[in-house]
């Protein structure tokens, strides 16, 4: 099951105490998906997300960029813990072999994915870090997600999500996301690839209708940055 590779990616206490062993594995894990020379930039869309966890501890966060050493330790440095792994490659693993938007509409398919990667109680997050994962989701599979993010997410919290604002771009670029504080963003390119469709603000307040509220933070690079409150 997808969920138990979480639990062992991250599986520190949530006071942000790590053995050697497990800082030696997420700098691995980290090391491994580099492909392009990383930058930082600024990003209000992140203060806001980290703005009502600041004065909690002991919370339960949900990352779909995979596991590195720079966002768990800023995380656990909170005093919250987190859930951590590559969401696109879980995607590419269940749907990959041959049409990958395609398969995504098959029902049995659908069902094993949902099982493995988003089998958490209702309410168990206090947020989560979607990045840009489910700009290369189709539908039926991308309404279930959202919906089951919904579930699993505490009332009040806050999903971020990156999404291309270019809808002339058929290949657009893919990165990895760190967080190096509340305000700051290290991203890594890692290529290019085909999204599943353009998400102009319309289809994305349409996408996360059932939550309380959507906002846009358009950047300098052409990314949408969404904040949604559940």
């Amino acid at each position: 099951m997808f969920r138990e590779r979480w639990k062992s990616v991250l599986g520190g206490s949530a006071t942000g105490e790590s053995s050697p062993r497990d800082a030696a594995a997420l700098m691995s894990v980290d090391s491994s998906i580099r492909n392009g020379a990383p930058f930082s930039r600024q990003s209000r869309a992140l203060d806001q997300f980290f703005a009502p966890l600041r004065d909690r501890a002991g919370l339960s966060l949900l990352d779909f960029a995979g596991a590195s050493q720079e966002t768990v330790s800023y995380i656990t440095g909170l005093g919250h813990r987190l859930y951590s792994e590559d969401y696109l490659r879980s995607l590419d693993q269940a749907f990959g072999d041959g049409d990958f938007f395609a398969n995504q509409s098959q029902p049995g398919r659908m069902e094993e994915f949902m099982k493995g990667s988003l089998d958490f109680p209702s309410g168990h997050f206090a947020g989560a870090l979607a990045w840009d994962a489910l700009q290369f989701m189709a539908s039926p599979l991308l309404e279930s997600a959202v919906e089951r993010l919904y579930d699993i997410l505490h009332p009040n919290s806050y999903l971020f999500a990156i999404f291309h604002a270019d809808e002339r771009m058929h290949q657009v670029p893919l990165h990895h996301y760190r967080v190096q504080d509340a305000q700051t963003l290290l991203i890594t390119p890692r290529g290019h690839r085909q999204q599943a469709q353009f998400f102009n603000n319309r289809r994305l307040e349409k996408l996360f209708d059932k939550f309380q509220s959507v906002k846009f933070f358009l950047t300098r690079d052409s990314l949408r940055e969404v904040i949604v409150r559940r």
